[in-house]
């Protein structure tokens, strides 16, 4: 299978002819890398319309940060974080996921013009999440969770990483098919930091033929996270800050790309958006490479 064919399509979605770029709206005080920039709805607004320009295909708008050990607010807040900014976007002609594990907020967001639901439990923090997606016919983001990262519940412990998030993912869109959403409308993510350490996220990403092997497109969401903290620490071991993580990130998506992921979530677009074409431009040239060839 070729890496255009295995990014899979997503009804319900726009259909993009390489990889897609999600920019980050975070509605929040507290994310780990942009906690606080676009707290309130204007701000935040303005930042996802500037995603958008830089390249961004869809926008991810979010209203709890699920960095470990933040308290989670509750709904009534992440309704009035989430929701102006979804219908302010919306009317824009943007593209927007929902980033909530809230079927109430799922549930609002796509009655104002969210087009996906990204839940980081898939449906196991929020029983009522999977009746509302499948009613709606909302695609979803089924991604590996082992439960909140919270005091010491982690549970970064793997004997085979790859084939443990594999068979657990597996199980839970077995659970996702059965509570209703079609499985053209899912998508699937390694959870990549939650519940795991920097080789665990490094091996995953070696290995996301394993995850194309599911039968869904791939939603890779490596930005700025701790394991690329780790490659690009110094020589003490201190590793870079969040938003000097950039770089390396826009390296992971064009990786990520290659291997045929159906999209990338970013907090800095622009660099990535360019690496994405970047591969797509690769692609296309060994594809008419081996035309010319095939021809002679």
């Amino acid at each position: 299978m070729s890496k255009q064919s295995g990014r899979g399509r997503v009804a319900g979605l726009p259909q993009w002819d390489r990889c897609a770029v999600m920019g980050v709206v975070n509605v929040t005080p507290d994310s780990f890398s942009d906690g606080g920039r676009w707290f309130d709805t204007t701000s935040a607004v303005k930042h996802g319309l500037a995603l958008v320009e830089e390249g961004a295909d869809l926008v991810d708008v979010g209203g709890e940060s699920t960095r470990p050990g933040a308290t989670r607010v509750d709904e009534d807040e992440e309704l009035r974080r989430v929701i102006p900014v979804v219908r302010g976007l919306a009317a824009e002609g943007v593209t927007i996921s929902v980033d909530t594990m809230r079927a109430s907020v799922a549930e609002r967001a796509l009655a104002a013009g969210a087009a996906l639901v990204n839940d980081v439990s898939a449906g196991q923090a929020d029983p009522a999440m999977i009746p509302v997606v499948a009613a709606a016919g909302a695609p979803f983001v089924v991604m590996h969770w082992r439960g909140f990262l919270q005091g010491g519940n982690v549970r970064g412990v793997y004997a085979d990483v790859v084939s443990e998030v594999v068979d657990e993912i597996r199980a839970r869109v077995d659970a996702v098919l059965a509570g209703g959403i079609a499985p053209d409308r899912i998508v699937v993510d390694p959870g990549l930091g939650f519940s795991k350490d920097a080789e665990h996220d490094l091996v995953l990403l070696a290995h996301l033929d394993r995850l194309h092997a599911l039968g869904h497109p791939v939603l890779v969401a490596a930005s700025r996270k701790r394991f690329l903290g780790r490659v690009l620490a110094g020589p003490e071991g201190e590793p870079p800050p969040a938003r000097e993580r950039d770089a390396a990130t826009a390296a992971v998506s064009a990786l990520a790309a290659h291997a045929g992921a159906w999209a990338v979530r970013v907090h800095e677009v622009r660099a990535t958006a360019d690496a994405v074409r970047v591969v797509q431009a690769i692609e296309e040239a060994r594809g008419g490479a081996a035309g010319r060839e095939g021809a002679r």
